[in-house]
């Protein structure tokens, strides 16, 4: 359909059982800036880090992970420069960076809540995002 509409970006909505924690983790453990809150006391963030957004919403309860599954997928540029620093803050790391049969390298983290948020470098410079 390249005449029909485009589809600009996707946000993943991060569910929590506990806003005060998750935004800990997401600012001081993986480097994103909250842009924005909602609630008093907050109980929903928006999170940047470059042109990766995240939504993290504690208004509709814990989340349900299921293993094997991601919850968010973010691609980047310079995987291995993000692995020393995620490592370095102590993020959970719970896969380290392996090469995919899809020719992407990804290492994935998992979040206080068990939302598992994958990072991914194609491996053909020509792909990255």
């Amino acid at each position: 359909m390249p005449d029909g509409p485009k589809m600009l970006r996707s946000t993943p909505v991060l569910k929590t059982g506990d806003y005060e924690v998750a935004r800990a983790f997401y600012r001081d453990k993986l480097g994103y800036t909250v842009v924005e809150e909602g609630g008093d006391p907050p109980r929903f963030g928006i999170f940047e880090r470059g042109s990766s957004v995240l939504f993290v919403d504690a208004w509709h309860g814990k989340p349900q992970p299921c293993a094997g599954a991601w919850e968010a997928y973010v691609h980047v540029d310079g995987l291995d420069g993000l692995f020393a620093e995620l490592e370095a803050a102590g993020a959970n790391i719970t896969r380290v960076i392996e090469t995919t049969v899809y020719e992407v390298r990804e290492f994935e983290v998992t979040d206080p809540d068990g939302n598992v948020v994958c990072f991914g470098e194609e491996i053909d410079p020509a792909k990255r995002v």
